[in-house]
């Protein structure tokens, strides 16, 4: 008899064990829907698409808790507070806005919780207010510069002038891009810039405005609503006219298509090629996504995508949801991306994810990314000494 109820009590054990083991983690995941929806819709399929194929692959499944900063800083606080306190989540991540990354970033050191950022740009995130607890999936604005300053000093302009959105963003982005692209040009001289609210732009006045410094090539940072404005009006009052333009992010199918046959040409962008990217990794993210949706994904499917499957790796190797273990699995971990392997390195918690640069076109009535090259994120990190001097002691 006694041999009997310790063969129950074994029983018992291992069945509490195992219905433990089966509990599932959950995330929680933050980003502006309603506000960037071009961008964050195809995203949040990314991640749903990832969050399938890590759960049918077996294991502890994993679920997510999705919140809608608005793209406001404020509102992300209130949404990582909830996540964490109310719905004991084991980690965040998401955003889109830098200054709301930070916001979360912030929170993620002064509550001791894992955030891997998945989208903002600024490179305060990983450097100046870069913290243990907080990782970067995207390429930083430093990154993204250096690919475009690379094209850009090759060009015959000296008189160049910037339109930036006048957030954290859009101010980091310019001043990072004239820094190394005097590095390169020192006889480069800049002559007006514009800082138009972001999504506000009211594009007769700041055309004017560049239109009056007569720049020779032009740095846009603008986007979205801004960016079709900016376009438009710009066309019709011939700023582009014999002027070279440098974009960041413009090449992205979430605000090029949009644009249909008044996309501009021969600027020079980062973007994203979907339909000529012929590696193995790409073409079966691009069948498992059409497959799934219908639809054809943009850039943010393959950030939502690539960072859902860095969160997985991360507590996988991890083995536990403690902040110092997630830490130290997410800190050299390797990833498989759509574009290939990429690593989250341990100095910065920046991942080598690239870009794709390349040049503007119009083909069959859209716009399109042709003369195109993808550049590894690994290539245009700053150094161990560097990232040293700006990045706080942790």
């Amino acid at each position: 008899m006694r041999h009997l109820r310790l063969a129950a009590l074994l029983i018992l054990g291992l069945a509490g064990h195992q219905a433990q083991a089966q509990e599932p983690i959950l995330i929680g995941e933050i980003n502006s829907y309603s506000t960037l929806p071009a961008f964050t819709e195809p995203y949040r399929k990314g991640w749903q698409l990832a969050l399938g194929e890590v759960n049918a692959a077996g294991g502890r499944p994993i679920e997510v808790v999705s919140r809608d900063d608005g793209g406001k800083p404020a509102q992300a606080l209130t949404a990582a507070n909830e996540l964490v306190a109310r719905e004991g989540v084991a980690l965040l991540m998401g955003t889109f806005f830098s200054n709301v990354g930070l916001a979360v970033a912030d929170y993620a050191k002064r509550r001791n919780v894992f955030f891997l950022a998945a989208e903002p740009l600024t490179d305060a995130i990983t450097l100046s207010q870069g913290n243990p607890e907080t990782f970067r999936l995207r390429p930083s604005n430093s990154m993204q510069a250096a690919m475009l300053a690379e094209e850009a000093a090759k060009l015959p302009a000296k008189r160049w002038a910037s339109i930036a959105p006048n957030y954290e963003y859009g101010q980091s982005a310019v001043a990072v891009f004239k820094q190394i692209l005097v590095e390169k040009r020192p006889d480069v001289e800049w002559v007006a810039a514009q800082w138009p609210p972001q999504g506000k732009l009211d594009a007769g006045p700041v055309i004017q405005a560049i239109a009056a410094a007569k720049p020779e090539a032009i740095l846009n940072v603008t986007f979205g609503a801004d960016l079709a404005k900016l376009v438009r009006e710009g066309e019709t009052r011939g700023l582009f006219e014999g002027r070279s333009v440098v974009s960041f992010l413009t090449g992205e199918p979430e605000y090029l298509e949009p644009l249909g046959d008044e996309a501009p040409e021969g600027w020079i962008v980062t973007g994203y090629p979907w339909y000529a990217i012929d590696t193995p990794a790409h073409e079966a993210f691009l069948e498992a996504y059409e497959k799934a949706y219908g639809e054809h994904p943009k850039l943010g499917s393959v950030v939502g995508y690539t960072t859902m499957k860095a969160a997985a790796a991360i507590l996988a190797r991890a083995g536990s949801t403690d902040t110092g273990a997630l830490i130290k699995a997410a800190e050299g971990i390797g990833v498989d991306s759509p574009f290939g392997p990429i690593v989250f390195r341990a100095v910065d918690h920046q991942s080598t994810l690239g870009a794709f640069v390349g040049r503007t076109a119009i083909k069959d009535g859209n716009g399109v990314m042709v003369d195109f090259a993808y550049r590894d994120g690994a290539d245009y990190l700053p150094d161990e000494a560097e990232v040293k001097e700006l990045r706080p002691a942790d």
